[in-house]
């Protein structure tokens, strides 16, 4: 089993930045992506960006192209999402994932294990 903790959550105003970190432990030698997905209320699970863990290939929504990068530390087994220019639309619980195939990665289905979620609030 992988366990997945998330952080770095908080109340920002619009145009300001965050920086959201996921702590990965346990059985993570056959995790092969991470990715970072958010759930407004109401809303689905919608995903955010996802990153190759081995080559550190990286893939965003078209939401957040160009204000968030998705990077990670192999090292230390963590995940960071860098939040820059946020708006009141990026208000959501925010949730790191890992996936174990490539099958889909672009959905929460095709991932295995997830943190707890961390809240992130935009205001205007």
């Amino acid at each position: 089993q992988v366990q997945l903790v998330e952080s770095g959550g908080g109340s920002v105003q619009a145009g300001g930045s965050l920086k959201l970190s996921c702590a990965a432990s346990g059985r993570t030698k056959s995790t092969y992506f991470m990715a970072w997905f958010r759930q407004a209320p109401g809303r689905e699970r919608d995903f955010v960006a996802v990153i190759s863990w081995s080559e550190g290939g990286a893939y965003y929504a078209d939401s957040v192209k160009g204000r968030f990068t998705i990077s990670r530390d192999n090292t230390e087994n963590t995940l960071y999402l860098q939040m820059d220019s946020l708006k009141p639309e990026d208000t959501a619980v925010y949730y790191c994932a890992a996936a174990q195939s490539s099958l889909n990665i672009w959905r929460s289905g095709g991932y295995d294990h997830w943190g707890q979620g961390t809240q992130v609030t935009v205001s205007s």
